[in-house]
């Protein structure tokens, strides 16, 4: 089995203010997805990559799917902690698993997986992903176990 890096595990702090939040301090759906967007962003930039960078030589990337389920609401002042974890990737897409937790008793209140896709930033479309983001997913995402049927047996 191959171990994920250290890079892999990663975590943002998020507190929520009241323009997260509906008259009655609950956090609007939309928001969870902010918080998502932030996390990968942070988990990119943690790990040494400048998106700023990526601009400069026309990358952009789009979310292009999303699975989201919401289980408990998070309210007004609440500590959250959001993480983004690479688990598979492509030529031009890379694929998060995601989870946004209350930090006090670590409850889960929403999880999603969500599919960024590298584009061209004048045309919109699809691009390979640049060498060094392909090289930090790499060194991040665990390879499919495959199955050995002699080692079964």
């Amino acid at each position: 089995m191959v171990e994920q890096s250290v890079e892999a595990s990663f975590e943002l702090p998020v507190r929520v203010y009241i323009e997260d939040t509906d008259a009655g301090g609950i956090v609007f759906h939309a928001k969870y997805l902010h918080y998502m967007e932030r996390a990968r962003t942070e988990w990119v930039r943690s790990c040494g990559v400048g998106l700023r960078a990526g601009l400069a030589e026309n990358i952009s990337y789009v979310v292009q799917r999303l699975s989201i389920h919401y289980s408990v609401a998070a309210k007004l002042d609440d500590e959250l902690l959001v993480t983004a974890e690479p688990v598979a990737f492509g030529r031009v897409w890379m694929d998060f698993r995601q989870r946004v937790s209350r930090a006090a008793d670590r409850k889960l209140l929403c999880d999603g997986e969500v599919r960024v896709a590298c584009v061209s930033l004048d045309t919109g479309r699809p691009r390979r992903l640049p060498d060094n983001m392909q090289e930090l997913l790499a060194r991040n995402v665990q390879p499919p176990e495959t199955t050995n049927r002699m080692s079964q047996e």
